[in-house]
């Protein structure tokens, strides 16, 4: 599979042209049911070369309202997100997460944070201390909670012919970055998301996933198909053949988790959040 014919892909293209995209392989032989937003969905691609091209009017509000339209635990809305489109902050912000030109290059770079600092306060409000702050699911709640709302984020801005790429790094330093971002005690920067138009001089092809005989599984977890060898080593000459000079998948999994070095910082982050204002163990 070469990049010519995946970038070529978008959320016009078939179910089934856009399923041999994702897989690397033929669809099922049962037609998949047509869904504009699935055809979306299974277009999406990371971009990592943006258009110095302004965002259309209106469509952050309407990706942040899809956002709020995520489901959330509990009713608690345990997020906030910042829009930074200073050149200046947006370069400072790449260079703190791993000197990644695209956050400086895309006119947009949304920080979703994980923001327990704003149910605090209406706990103080109230007149009420909120011991259940400090439990380790209530900070896993907020993680849910970003994870959704940034998702249906990113999903908006697909839809109005816009790319954008996650960006982990901004957890390899989370207190520069919350210095950088005026975050106060518990609040934490999930993930970033730089956003804008992709450079069409720069295309960038739909990325092969693992077989779904891999990740799903009937009534209950089967150990066998989740790791059979034979689909793994399938999917890593996939991976290779979609890119030239690619790693495979096994050896990405290698490479990132068999020294915690790989990890750019992200080792030492429970004790980071414990800095930054989470207990996260309270029984």
């Amino acid at each position: 599979m070469s990049d010519s014919p995946v970038t070529s892909f978008s959320a016009q293209s078939s179910m089934n042209a856009l399923w041999q995209a994702r897989y690397g392989t033929k669809p099922p032989e049962k037609p998949l049911p047509e869904s504009p937003v699935a055809r979306s969905l299974m277009a999406h691609r990371s971009v990592r070369h943006f258009s110095p091209a302004p965002l259309p009017e209106g469509v952050v509000e309407a990706a942040i309202a899809a956002a709020q339209s995520a489901s959330s635990s509990c009713n608690l809305q345990a997020w906030s997100v910042i829009a930074v489109r200073d050149p200046a902050r947006r370069a400072r912000l790449a260079r703190i997460a791993g000197d990644q030109a695209f956050i400086a290059q895309a006119p947009l770079f949304l920080a979703w944070v994980v923001d327990l600092s704003r149910l605090e306060h209406v706990g103080y409000a109230q007149g009420h201390a909120l011991p259940g702050l400090d439990c380790l699911d209530t900070f896993l709640g907020g993680v849910v909670d970003t994870a959704l709302a940034g998702q249906n984020a990113a999903a908006t801005f697909e839809s109005y012919g816009l790319g954008i790429v996650y960006v982990g790094a901004v957890r390899n330093q989370p207190e520069a970055i919350a210095a950088e971002l005026g975050l106060p005690p518990r609040t934490f920067a999930l993930f970033g998301m730089s956003v804008g138009y992709p450079d069409r001089a720069r295309p960038t092809a739909i990325k092969p996933r693992l077989p779904q005989a891999s990740v799903l599984h009937e009534e209950r977890y089967n150990p066998a198909t989740a790791t059979d060898d034979a689909s793994i080593r399938a999917y890593d000459a996939c991976l290779e053949a979609s890119r030239a000079g690619a790693r495979s998948w096994s050896e990405s999994v290698v490479a990132r988790l068999g020294d915690v070095g790989a990890l750019h910082g992200r080792e030492h982050l429970p004790a980071t959040l414990r800095a930054l204002g989470f207990v996260l163990g309270k029984a």
